[in-house]
């Protein structure tokens, strides 16, 4: 649900940041049905807003993937900064299957080291494992 996730309006960007769990299972970076439904409905809204940009300004859509701070360690994903920017990279494939123009897109995968809030309770962990998508 939209009502899950978080936009900000900034003078220099807009900030969207997504719950991890709308979109992945756990220690998964492929986006799940209801994140996909997700992302391609916003995807149509970034593309909206973003056709009114003037062509002589440059802009980005930074997407920066993020987890909590219990350590992963698959052969997949040894570590959380693999497993940041893997969702990072899914969520920018499918912006740009959904027509967002791939040379807008940046990717980032910054692990546990950003978190919002610090603590080990659920609430803390639950709010740390998200997506951020600015546009910049």
């Amino acid at each position: 649900m939209l009502t899950q996730n978080k936009a900000f309006l900034f003078p220099e960007f807009l900030s969207i940041s997504l719950k991890s769990e709308v979109l992945f299972e756990s220690g998964s970076a492929e986006v799940g049905s209801e994140g996909f439904i997700q992302l391609s409905n916003m995807s149509r809204i970034l593309l909206d807003i973003t056709k009114d940009i003037p062509k002589d300004i440059p802009w980005v859509l930074q997407i920066q993937g993020h987890t909590d701070q219990n350590p992963i360690s698959t052969p997949l994903y040894p570590s959380n900064w693999e497993l940041s920017a893997a969702r990072a990279i899914s969520v920018g494939r499918v912006l740009i299957n959904s027509g967002v123009d791939s040379e807008k897109i940046s990717v980032a995968g910054f692990a546990e080291f950003q978190p919002l809030e610090i603590g080990s309770d659920p609430a803390s962990l639950r709010k740390n494992r998200r997506i951020e998508i600015k546009l910049t």
